[in-house]
C-alpha cells in the first residue's frame, strides 16, 4: 500500500514538473486561437448544412 502511495505521489509531482515546462499562450493568442476555432466549427457546420440540403434535394427529385 504504501508503495502505491509513494507512487501517486511521484507521478502527481513528475506531473506537476512537465506543466512547469509547457509554455501557455498570452491573451492575445489565446483569442486567435478561439476565433480560428469558431470560425472553422462554423465553416464545417455550413459546408455539411449546404451538403444536407443538396443530397435532400436530389433524394426529392429522385422520389
Amino acid at each position: 500500500m504504501a508503495r502505491s502511495f509513494k507512487s501517486m505521489f511521484s507521478f502527481f509531482s513528475e506531473s506537476w514538473a512537465e506543466l512547469k515546462k509547457v509554455r501557455w499562450p498570452n491573451r492575445k493568442e489565446l483569442t486567435n486561437y478561439t476565433l480560428i476555432v469558431i470560425g472553422t466549427i462554423l465553416f464545417v457546420a455550413v459546408y455539411f448544412w449546404v451538403l444536407d440540403i443538396g443530397i435532400s434535394a436530389v433524394i426529392e427529385a429522385i422520389i
